[in-house]
């Protein structure tokens, strides 16, 4: 599968918090838009894609059981192939997989891959709270909810002190290390006009922020926003044909509802990463040491750090002095998150932030991504991460690598 499809075309909405005043658009409108900005930029229309695939990230905006067919018929797109991801914020990878192995079988040269959601402005218990069945219902309830774990910020607090009590590391240097890639997050955002949080700040401000569930911190906390993303696949064969820039696919790997050690008390601490990210490098023939940017899902950074081992760039557990002995900049020795990442740019909803590195990867490979551009990018390693559960770190994971040649 190494090279076999790329990457031909990307688009990404503009964001919205939904402040008074803003106007506010529906899920399907972000789509279309989404859409539109992705034809635009590989030079196609709508109409190359009848015939062929669509994909579709799930949006809490959207409690329907034919949410993909729904959203062919609002694009006027006859798809020979829906795909449907709801792996929260592996969802974007998981899609580019599947469309991938569907080009390759022949059954369709090319996809629209398509995610939005407008969590900010949709029927909620509080704001930001979606009325998700996940809340209602199941594992959360049983094991989470009666325990006052209710949402990312509790569930990463627990993940955080394990690792400290784990790896032997003192507050301060665990929040030093994740204040510096919040920082550089925030940082790379300040470049990137699309980013909704541009006003850069200190690791000194970072440590000055309030705390909201011990010891996860404000500057942590990743800002959902209304918004769509696309992107457009096609066998490697279309791909030279349509653009003088594919970005190609050249290893990838998935795992969903991992466990590392024992079923009954995992380590925390391990993400599925460490079983995906060295079938994905396999796969492209590359390495880490190859790796010119590290584009990982980001909407805290504890599990940026996690990542950083778990695909081998560091030990386990030396993930503080792997960051605080890098340059983490777009013009450092190990840049990472350069379009400002979920944590500055924003998600737009739980399922659709993992498109974010995938349409980042795309942008730095074809050199289209200005002020923040990596000089003499050739490789890319992205993830997607979705879900966060009971008793173990999250639900799935998926490892992409990218290159400018196949």
């Amino acid at each position: 599968m190494r090279g076999e499809v790329a990457i031909v075309g990307y688009g990404r909405t503009p964001y919205s918090r939904a402040k008074p005043g803003e106007r506010i658009l529906t899920v399907d409108e972000y789509i279309a838009w989404a859409a539109e900005l992705a034809l635009q930029s590989a030079g196609m229309s709508k109409n190359d894609f009848d015939g062929q695939g669509l994909g579709i990230a799930h949006a809490e905006a959207s409690h329907t059981v034919n949410w993909s067919a729904a959203v062919a018929e609002g694009l006027g797109i006859s798809a020979k192939v829906l795909l449907r991801a709801d792996q929260g914020g592996a969802s974007g990878a998981a899609l580019l997989i599947r469309a991938a192995a569907m080009i390759k079988a022949g059954i369709i040269d090319r996809a629209l891959i398509i995610g939005a959601d407008t969590p900010c402005t949709i029927p909620s218990v509080a704001p930001g709270l979606p009325l998700s069945p996940e809340r209602t219902r199941g594992v959360f309830w049983d094991f989470q909810g009666p325990f006052a774990v209710m949402g990312a910020n509790s569930q990463f607090a627990l993940v955080q002190t394990r690792y400290m009590h784990q790896y032997r590391l003192r507050e301060d240097e665990l929040s030093r290390s994740l204040g510096k890639i919040a920082s550089v997050s925030r940082y790379h955002a300040s470049l990137n006009p699309g980013a909704i949080y541009r006003k850069p700040f200190t690791i000194e401000e970072y440590l000055a922020s309030r705390i909201l569930s011990y010891p996860v911190r404000l500057f942590d906390c990743v800002p959902l926003v209304n918004g769509g993303l696309a992107y457009i696949v096609t066998s490697a064969k279309t791909a030279a044909k349509v653009t003088k820039k594919p970005v190609h696919l050249l290893g990838f790997d998935e795992i969903n509802n991992y466990y590392h050690g024992p079923r009954t008390a995992p380590d925390i601490t391990y993400t599925g990463f460490e079983q995906t990210a060295p079938a994905a490098f396999k796969m492209a023939g590359i390495e880490c040491k190859d790796i010119d940017l590290f584009l990982p899902y980001d909407d805290y950074p504890m599990v940026v750090q996690i990542q950083m081992e778990d695909y081998g760039f560091c030990k386990k557990g030396e993930g503080v002095r792997f960051v605080q002995e890098r340059d983490l900049t777009f013009r450092g020795n190990f840049p990472i998150s350069t379009d400002g990442g979920q944590l500055s740019g924003g998600q737009p909803g739980g399922a659709i932030g993992g498109f974010m590195p995938i349409i980042e990867a795309a942008a730095q490979l074809r050199a289209e991504a200005g002020e923040r551009q990596v000089k003499d990018v050739k490789f890319v390693a992205s993830s997607g991460f979705g879900g966060m559960t009971y008793a173990r770190n999250n639900r799935s994971c998926v490892s992409l690598i990218f290159g400018s040649e196949r």
